[in-house]
């Protein structure tokens, strides 16, 4: 007696479930380059915060008839917010705006203390100098607060500013 079974045709193999193709790893090539990109920005980062830096101090004594104008204030706020943004944007490493803040308010404070002359660069009675140093710290920590409090995935150079 045959069984209602033996007259179907043989059951086919399950198929293997398709595994996705495993992610390319990125060549020593391609991780060379970055790692030298993001040097680059980070070393144009510094070059611009030296400069800015330097332009701020040379701008401190500015007059216009006879009063002390604010130019060097109002360029350290508007220039150092670019630098930062700059440096996040051409290395997407949060860490890279740290070393030209460092380096802008090492030589602000710097020109702050007396040259080995006796003279003082930023002088106490110019509010400029000081309100520069002021700005120019609180551009510095607008960035990094922006930066650390924004998540990972949520960081872009759209909702940096």
């Amino acid at each position: 007696m045959s069984s209602p079974t033996d007259h179907l045709p043989p059951p086919e193999p399950p198929e293997p479930a398709e595994t996705p193709a495993p992610e390319p790893r990125p060549s020593r090539d391609r991780g060379a380059v970055a790692v030298l990109l993001t040097t680059a920005g980070v070393l144009l980062a510094v070059l611009m915060a030296a400069l800015s830096a330097v332009l701020e101090l040379q701008l401190v004594s500015v007059r216009v008839g006879g009063q002390l104008i604010g130019v060097s204030a109002l360029l350290a706020l508007v220039g150092n917010l670019f630098i930062g943004w700059f440096a996040y944007r051409a290395t997407k490493h949060k860490w890279a705006v740290f070393p030209p803040a460092l380096i802008w308010l090492a030589i602000t404070l710097i020109a702050a203390g007396r040259t080995t002359e006796g003279d003082y660069l930023i002088a106490s009675n110019n509010w400029v100098g000081w309100a520069m140093i002021g700005l120019g710290s609180l551009s510095w920590t607008i960035v990094g607060i922006r930066l650390v409090s924004s998540s990972p995935a949520k960081t872009s150079a759209r909702t940096l500013y």
